[in-house]
């Protein structure tokens, strides 16, 4: 399941590059981030993330989300402070593609730090990055498999 998931979004990069959506129209077009979506239509932040950018989304998918529990994710959709700065902990200014991902500490759009390591490949604090350079006209979407929370 995961090695088909991450085939089908890179094939849906390459495709979306070729038609410039924003990073919001991609994820929803590429049908695995619907969690995602629909957090960033509660927090309010639909538009910042249809704007010009560019922005570098670590966009965890369905499956991510999956691993919150059930009331701890309602609870979480439901505090929008909360939610937006979880949503913009997952956002880093600018458009970083994967050949130019460095190891150290990246300031998000929410004001904290992220770790990204490259030892035996790359994570993002403790999420692993599953798929890369998810093309957006206003940016670029790397996927992972867990939902990162703001210390």
């Amino acid at each position: 399941m995961k090695k088909t998931l991450i085939a089908s979004l890179m094939a849906f990069g390459a495709l979306s590059a070729a038609h410039a959506k924003d990073i919001v129209d991609t994820a929803i077009a590429a049908g695995s981030f619907k969690t995602l979506v629909t957090a960033v239509q509660a927090a309010g932040l639909v538009d910042t993330l249809k704007g010009p950018g560019p922005f570098t989304v670590f966009a965890p998918t369905d499956e991510a989300f999956a691993k919150i529990p059930k009331a701890a994710l309602d609870a979480l959709l439901a505090d929008k402070a909360k939610l937006t700065a979880v949503l913009t902990y997952h956002v880093v200014p600018g458009k970083v593609m994967a050949a130019d991902v460095k190891a150290g500490k990246v300031k998000t759009v929410q004001g904290a730090e992220l770790t990204v390591s490259t030892m035996g490949g790359v994570k993002v604090d403790a999420a692993n990055v599953v798929a890369t350079d998810v093309a957006a006209s206003n940016g670029v979407i790397h996927v992972i498999d867990t939902v990162v929370m703001p210390k």
